[in-house]
């Protein structure tokens, strides 16, 4: 497999160290970088990678690994391989993630996901931190003004932004990209664009999500550099892709 697109960035130790690009790792392998990493969910039990029993639901699924620590994973699929590598990268998150589904759970009344959890969930699967260090660009990228961020700002994006994939759905689009794959943002103000110094904050600013309208879409393939097309201005008039927003503000 290619791993080579940009969105693999803070995983790359982990890659080589599973060796990913040759082929999926086993749950073993997967448990020993745990093990050897000491991640944690957030009652502090140890994460394990286990193969599945049971068809769980999403419910299910969220209170399993929040009760005992355990990921059911298909070992033979990238999308819970890819899961498991974001676990080993950015264990705090994940648990957040975690966590936030399980207390959003205990107040839910019938069996309808409510909207906390919805914004949860996109999060897990189409993640994307944008860790700024400073306030106006993160506001062209919620008001769509694609031209005027990834363009005309096309410099300070650059030097003052940084994107980070923590879906794991989004990382396994990333094996075979495509122009209308889209994340879903997670604003991170961080003084540092280091991934492992903007976690924290990111769990901090995980608490304040309660709906996916406060998580701005995202074509990731319109990052500078992160497809050699976009070095052109014309890339940024696809409106199929890059829709403006609308009125209402959808």
């Amino acid at each position: 497999m290619n791993f080579d697109h940009p969105a693999f960035a803070p995983y790359q130790a982990l890659i080589q160290a599973l060796a990913l690009a040759d082929a999926r790792p086993t749950l073993k392998a997967l448990n020993q970088q745990a093990e050897q990493h000491g991640i944690m969910q957030a009652r502090g039990l140890p994460i394990r990678f286990v193969s599945p029993q049971n068809r769980l639901s999403a419910r299910e699924y969220e209170c399993s690994v929040l009760q005992t620590g355990e990921v059911p994973t298909r070992p033979d699929t990238w999308h819970d391989v890819l899961n498991a590598l974001v676990w080993l990268r950015f264990p705090r998150f994940k648990s957040a993630l975690n966590q936030a589904h399980g207390q959003a759970i205990a107040l839910e009344t019938g069996s309808r996901r409510g909207r906390r959890r919805d914004a949860m969930t996109m999060l897990d699967e189409s993640g994307v931190w944008v860790v700024s260090q400073e306030t106006a660009l993160p506001q062209l990228l919620f008001e769509r003004d694609w031209q005027s961020l990834f363009w005309d700002q096309r410099s300070n994006v650059e030097a003052t932004l940084h994107f980070v994939v923590v879906g794991h759905a989004l990382l396994e689009k990333a094996l075979t990209p495509y122009l209308s794959m889209t994340g879903k943002c997670l604003t991170v103000m961080s003084q540092s664009l280091d991934p492992d110094r903007a976690e924290p904050v990111a769990i901090h600013a995980l608490q304040h999500i309660e709906s996916p309208r406060q998580l701005a879409p995202l074509p990731v393939q319109g990052i500078p550099g992160w497809d050699a097309a976009n070095a052109q201005a014309e890339y940024y008039a696809n409106t199929r892709i890059f829709r403006p927003l609308n009125p209402a503000g959808s």
